[in-house]
């Protein structure tokens, strides 16, 4: 087959190392890709938003199956656009994408179906926001509806920070038309967790978890990020946890599905909290995460192309899902200054890092020189079979990486030594 993954970060250099293993694979095309993606496919130039221009290619290449990256695209309905065009497209439609796209329907869809998640209040209207926020309790969570690039959620800790972000979100629009309705949710305690499910018609089968470190600074501290690092498995998830988050979440959500006659083809990312063994929601998104996949697809040991693929035709039960017992932790290498103001350009050196795990994230090839382009710049994995051994490789290989002002977090998997 010849495969088009549409994206340039992270996530996406890992689907097309993953999707290179196959043997079913004939070529693989990434649009636009960066300088990773470019050693293992063909990179196109355009935007994953011009589904006219995507589609040239697919005619042109004689692509088989598109495989969608990023979110804003699949809110945008590209999976509607090629599916009516008869193109194979792997990840949710248009309708079923507002899981991630939309907060408040999220959070209505999972009340629903007694999904648990936190108790919230949705607001367009900043001055009835604003009175809201002297009867709230401290601290507290606010969320832009729409999709602001993992960075829309604050947590306060106050009445003039609440009414600070608030002005922000919907005054000064700082996630643009994403701020025009927020959601104020009560602020959940615990351990955060991620877990990533394949999702067909009939079908739901969860991969291994993952906990994602969000906060910018070591210590969980600082604003949210995209994402500064990851570690599979998550040692909080263990078998019967496993098993209640299938039965209250994944199966809850599967049979939502099928009741509100919501078609859902893809991935269910799950983000949740977890206290004293009980459950809640975060987020739902649908699309594999970043960084999660730099630590979930090298413990697959199934052919993702023929998981894919069941999904695509409703056949997910016929596929048996194995996976590796490694412990897998990616470091996240950053431009100074993210997730804020950051410049591009640097000059990326390295020592030789063949057959490491480097997942590309923001670089790109210049003058037949590395540099950068992004705010998360690398995604550096390592596997290893116990978490220590993990986490020391993966930090020998980030000092084989350089680039003025990189800045990574020092702690990335070490919360999860507690429970070894």
């Amino acid at each position: 087959m010849n495969i088009l993954v549409l994206g340039s970060g992270g996530r996406e250099h890992t689907l097309v190392w993953k999707l290179s293993q196959s043997p079913k694979v004939s070529k693989i095309y990434t649009l636009p890709g960066n300088g990773g993606t470019s050693k293992l496919s063909e990179n196109l130039a355009g935007s994953v938003s011009d589904f006219d221009g995507i589609n040239k290619y697919v005619q042109e290449k004689n692509v088989d199956l598109v495989v969608v990256g990023p979110e804003v695209p699949l809110v945008e309905g590209i999976v509607d656009y090629f599916e009516a065009k008869n193109v194979r497209v792997f990840e949710p439609n248009k309708k079923a994408s507002q899981l991630e796209g939309s907060k408040s329907f999220s959070k209505k869809f999972m009340e629903k179906h007694n999904v648990p998640t936190a108790k919230y209040k949705e607001f367009t209207d900043i001055t009835k926001a604003n009175e809201y926020v002297n009867t709230m309790e401290y601290p507290s969570v606010i969320k832009a509806d729409g999709l602001a690039a993992g960075k829309g959620v604050v947590i306060v800790q106050n009445k003039d920070e609440a009414i600070d972000t608030l002005n922000e979100i919907m005054a000064d629009q700082v996630f643009g038309s994403a701020g025009s309705k927020i959601i104020i949710e009560e602020f959940l305690k615990g351990e955060e967790a991620s877990i990533l499910a394949f999702v067909d018609a009939n079908t739901i089968l969860p991969m291994v978890p993952a906990q994602d470190h969000k906060a910018a600074y070591d210590g969980d501290i600082g604003p949210n990020t995209g994402g500064m690092g990851a570690y599979s498995p998550a040692p909080i998830i263990d078998d019967a946890m496993m098993t209640k988050v299938k039965e209250q979440v994944f199966d809850r959500m599967l049979s939502g599905f099928q009741s509100d006659n919501l078609t859902f083809r893809g991935i269910l990312y799950a983000g949740l909290m977890i206290d004293n063994k009980e459950i809640k929601v975060l987020e739902f998104n649908v699309r594999f995460g970043d960084p999660e996949t730099q630590v979930v697809l090298p413990r697959l040991d199934t052919d993702l192309l023929d998981i894919i693929n069941a999904v695509i035709d409703d056949n997910l039960s016929d596929i048996e899902i194995k996976w590796n017992d490694n412990y897998a932790v990616c470091v996240v290498l950053a431009s100074g200054g993210y997730p804020g103001s950051y410049e591009k350009g640097k000059l990326i050196t390295e020592t030789d890092t063949t057959g490491d795990l480097i997942f590309h994230a923001g670089t790109r090839e210049e003058n037949d020189s590395l540099v950068t382009s992004g705010g998360r710049v690398f995604g550096v994995t390592a596997l290893a079979d116990n978490l220590p051994s993990a986490i020391d490789s993966a930090y020998r290989l980030v000092d084989k990486i350089n680039f003025d002002k990189k800045i990574y977090r020092n702690d990335i998997g070490k919360k999860a030594l507690k429970y070894l």
